[in-house]
């Protein structure tokens, strides 16, 4: 997908905006597991996401090919809007950034604090997003989808850094929403010529890209009703589809009670905030223990922007609720 030239030419734009993330290998996790845990902390960057990253390549390729486009459009569930708002007001573009109702009070309030225009419309993300393209087509914006090759050059720069620092890992956990960033970490395997296995974690209510690689064709499902809104897709992406399926050693479901005990160890053991989706890797961790031990093992602590309330209901042991 990218030679290590590219990946790094995409780190040096990146940093441009961003320092690198730490992972480190937690004694309190390998201790737990049976294990050598390391944690990629891409909570730790400017907007709590990994998505950051995706914003930045994404709307530099957008400046230089459509030098005329005045401002942007996209839908999200939280992270990649605040990825691009914060990408496209840097860059002297207007952000309008669609999202269902019942979104995340806290996420929609970053990516207004961000600059963007947040507007809520449908029930669930698809429908949000099939209207920032009317929208984007109506006003002509320029449209951000949720999956492009751009937005994987930069979302590809953590796994870049994590598997150049830590190349000897049996195995990698990444969640999967639309798919970038698994494709992302799939991409800088390859170019860094590794052989550790990816395996991709979906939450057990939002299964389209398990159910998709199983099948070899896209997977639609009725609903994707989970606390890691960040992994609440119904609809998976052909060009996403094409990578995991093939350069996923497997993918897994996980429980919503696997996630949220997975937010409760990385507060209890590492002292780190962890939201459904960022903590879903280490529920993959959880989920496949047994078979992980005496191991090298890494896991993507994609987000932690997770809501007070939903932090706190897991903190005292319980599992959010998502109204349906």
């Amino acid at each position: 997908m990218f030679s290590a030239a590219e990946l790094r030419a995409a780190c040096d734009l990146v940093y441009t905006q961003m320092p690198p993330t730490p992972q480190y290998v937690w004694p309190t996790l390998t201790k737990r597991f049976g294990a050598a845990v390391w944690v990629k902390h891409e909570n730790h960057g400017p907007t709590g996401a990994f998505k950051v990253r995706g914003g930045i390549t994404y709307i530099n390729w957008l400046k230089r090919t459509h030098p005329d486009a005045s401002g942007i459009c996209t839908a999200t569930r939280g992270n990649h809007g605040q990825s691009q708002a914060r990408a496209a007001l840097a860059a002297g573009l207007t952000a309008k950034v669609y999202v269902p109702f019942g979104n995340s009070v806290e996420k929609n309030a970053a990516m207004r604090a961000f600059g963007a225009e947040v507007i809520e419309f449908g029930h669930d993300f698809e429908t949000a997003r099939d209207e920032a393209f009317r929208v984007a087509d109506a006003e002509n914006l320029a449209i951000v989808p949720s999956y492009h090759t751009e937005l994987v050059r930069g979302v590809a720069t953590y796994g870049f850094e994590f598997l150049t620092a830590a190349p000897d890992l049996d195995t990698v956990y990444v969640p999967i929403g639309c798919g970038s960033g698994i494709c992302g970490v799939i991409a800088a395997r390859d170019a860094l010529g590794l052989d550790c296995e990816v395996v991709g974690v979906v939450s057990e209510h939002a299964q389209c890209a398990l159910l998709s690689a199983q099948s070899d064709r896209l997977v639609e499902t009725n609903s994707a009703h989970t606390f890691a809104d960040g992994m609440a897709v119904r609809v998976p992406i052909q060009e996403a589809l094409d990578v995991y399926a093939k350069g996923a050693a497997r993918i897994i479901k996980v429980s919503e009670a696997e996630i949220a005990q997975a937010c409760h160890i990385y507060f209890t053991d590492i002292h780190n905030v962890a939201e459904g989706a960022g903590a879903a890797a280490l529920a993959g961790l959880i989920h496949e223990q047994e078979i992980m031990r005496n191991k090298k093992v890494g896991v993507i602590l994609s987000g932690g922007n997770i809501d007070a309330p939903q932090f706190s209901t897991i903190l005292n042991g319980g599992i959010p609720t998502v109204n349906t």
